[in-house]
């Protein structure tokens, strides 16, 4: 497939002398011996346990290992550490005592009213240690799945790190499930208790959470007790699993001491949605999460104990436990805000910059979409922040530019971010030490065997299309699905043999950038022609009209597949015909006549998960009146049955 229009900007932005004798990856490579980046990248690719060795060294071990990679029983069931023994919480929260860090804010929380709280380590360790010991104190041990249903709270933190310093496993939950989710979790996972609250306020409004839970538990054989925290100091149902939080911690020692655990034991359980079927449970191991976020945080990403971090999303999701034990790992203050990005004030998200003085700000595309549309800025003073890190979508180049001059004043990069729950971190990464293209990644986190192959799993060469793989086992991947081995294969493993399959369509152009198109099972392939979806949407917003889009194919009797556009319109926009025709019209001149869109839907939203990824798959089954297959991690499911609703008017659900 020819160069796609994403790629075709040169480089922007380039790290100054200061900003590169400064980081983190110059220093790392001086105590190495490593003579430049370039250098680092092709070792890492030659000398896979070199250069783990070296990530692994960035943890603490209680026992040091004897071997650091073992792959008898196959690389994708590959054991990392083994015969050390450590605990995540250790290199969390122990390893900094008796330094400046033990002293410094860990979590500042902050409610939707505006109330704020600040822990500092010492403080955060203390909640942990009365937290964990009464968990023990409840029968808990080494191994057992202990849920955390909770909004963005100190606690939730706490509660992460307590379960796992007594060795029990954390399965965070998404704070916005319901009922019927969260048992589909509980009994997958065979959990034995759950941390939760007795509600939250969202957008002002009181949202119940225990009163879930105690409707779950009815339905949970294994579930013995749940732990409730009065976050807002309402009265709730009393159930035969209850204990107070509050109670339970109550003059418990605040030094206790964390579990030894083998290195690659299970510290969080952490479920993702399938396309189709049950969600998949993602484990991750106490020596491999921290490895691996030491590397993607601490070197990837440059961040320091002197950051601030503004990053909002949900415990449910992966950047809640990079927060919890990654932003903690480097030693680092975090802004904790409970509700939305944009309420009470439309600017809250740069209120919380300005107010705090944040240096680190991580974001999803579709989120900076929303403010381009809205208050922007806001004329708030957010020249604090030093460097941005975006994941979750593929940059439009509208919105990347908008970040680019607004929000950085082009003075720092942003550093795109792209991986996943399973990875246990990213694939693809930018650094402060690489140049900066548009929407671009500058390349492959080291060691992870990135690859861009075709169907065979073959590598293609530069500005070609292909399947993004990892061709070598990584020290942060899930090690496997829990308790389904067999689904854990065919998900990432036996699609392409010998490599991780990631489902993405990746490309590099000449220079070695690489760019992510969209998930593979979003691809369209039109009149035998594969184009990722991110393409033609970036066309659509580039016309100024369409706020956001969602291209998906649609079965075409004589090309196989043809384009479908839903979109979002900005502000003012009629709904018109004229407009429809205006962006057929682009997408036509952008692309070709094949790529004519066999329709242009117009809704109020997209269905989009927690963390901003538009969901390309229901929005396609919603057209075509398919089955919508798992939708419990939607932010916003009345925005499928409106494309449903939209389809029906124009027949879609019934073959167009």
């Amino acid at each position: 497939m020819a160069m796609i229009s994403l790629t075709e900007q040169g480089v922007v932005w380039r790290p100054s002398a200061e900003l590169i004798a400064e980081s983190n990856l110059t220093q790392f490579m001086r105590e190495h011996g490593i003579a430049d980046y370039r250098a680092l990248l092709e070792r890492a690719d030659k000398d896979h346990e070199w250069w783990w060795g070296l990530i692994a060294g960035r943890i603490e071990f209680m026992r040091p290992y004897e071997r650091l990679l073992d792959t008898d029983g196959g690389v994708p069931f590959a054991r990392w550490c083994v015969g050390g023994t450590t605990n995540i919480v250790q290199n969390a929260l122990d390893r900094h005592r008796g330094t400046d860090i033990w002293t410094s804010p860990a979590v500042i929380g902050e409610s939707e009213e505006g109330q704020a709280r600040i822990w500092t380590y010492a403080e955060l360790s203390a909640q942990t240690a009365r937290l964990a010991g009464g968990l023990k104190s409840l029968g808990i041990q080494r191994g057992d799945v202990v849920a955390l249903y909770m909004p963005n709270i100190s606690e939730a933190i706490a509660g992460m790190l307590a379960i796992t310093k007594i060795g029990a496993v954390a399965m965070p939950l998404f704070s916005g499930f319901g009922v019927e989710a969260i048992v589909t979790r509980l009994r997958a996972s065979s959990a034995v208790a759950v941390l939760t609250v007795d509600g939250t306020t969202r957008r002002g409004r009181w949202a119940p959470m225990k009163e879930f839970i105690d409707e779950a538990s009815e339905q949970v054989p294994t579930l013995r007790h749940v732990i409730c925290l009065r976050n807002k100091k309402v009265a709730t149902a009393r159930s035969e699993f209850d204990v107070d939080w509050q109670a339970l911690c109550s003059g418990r020692s605040e030094d206790m001491p964390n579990e030894e655990l083998a290195a690659d034991s299970p510290a969080l359980l952490i479920y993702t949605s399938g396309t189709t079927g049950q969600p998949k449970g993602t484990v991750h191991s106490h020596a491999g999460f921290a490895a691996k976020l030491s590397l993607d945080l601490g070197l990837m990403m440059d961040m320091k104990p002197s950051d601030r971090i503004v990053w909002q999303s949900d415990m449910g999701w992966l950047v809640g436990p990079i927060l919890a034990f990654g932003a903690t790992i480097i030693g680092a203050s975090f802004i904790l805000a409970d509700g939305a990005p944009n309420y009470p004030s439309p600017t809250r998200m740069w209120d919380l910059i300005e107010k705090y003085r944040a240096t680190f700000l991580g974001l999803a595309p579709t989120l900076i979409r929303g403010f381009m549309q809205g208050e922007g800025i806001g004329g708030k003073d957010i020249s604090s922040l030093r460097l941005c890190v975006s994941t979750g979508e593929a940059w439009t180049p509208d919105a990347w530019w908008w970040t680019f001059d607004n929000v950085l004043g082009r003075k720092g990069p942003i550093i795109n971010y792209t991986g996943g729950t399973e990875i246990g971190g990213g694939i693809l990464s930018g650094s402060v030490l690489q140049p900066m293209k548009p929407c671009a990644f500058s390349g492959p986190v080291p060691g992870m065997g990135a690859d861009i192959v075709d169907s065979a799993g073959d590598s293609v060469g530069s500005n070609v299309v292909g399947e993004l793989v990892l061709r070598k086992p990584s020290i942060g991947l899930s090690r496997g699905l829990w308790q389904d081995r067999e689904r854990y294969l065919d998900s990432y493993w036996r699609d392409i043999p010998g490599v991780w399959r990631q489902g993405d369509w990746a490309v590099r152009d000449d220079e070695g950038f690489w760019y992510v198109l969209g998930r593979s099972d979003d691809t369209l392939k039109i009149s035998g022609k594969r184009t990722g979806p991110a393409e033609i949407e970036a066309i659509l917003t580039n016309t100024n009209k369409v706020r956001e889009a969602a291209a998906i194919g649609i079965p075409d009797p004589i090309k196989g597949e043809s384009v479908g556009c839903v979109v979002v319109l900005h502000d003012g926009i009629a709904a018109d015909s004229t407009v429809r025709k205006e962006l057929s019209d682009a997408v036509v001149s952008g692309l070709g006549h094949p790529y004519r869109p066999s329709f242009v839907l117009v809704v109020n939203d997209l269905p989009k998960t927690r963390n901003m990824k538009i969901m390309r798959r229901l929005v396609r089954a919603a057209c075509l009146g398919k089955a919508l297959g798992d939708t419990s991690s939607l932010l916003n499911p009345e925005a499928v049955g409106a494309v449903q609703e939209a389809a029906r008017v124009l027949n879609l659900d019934k073959g167009a």
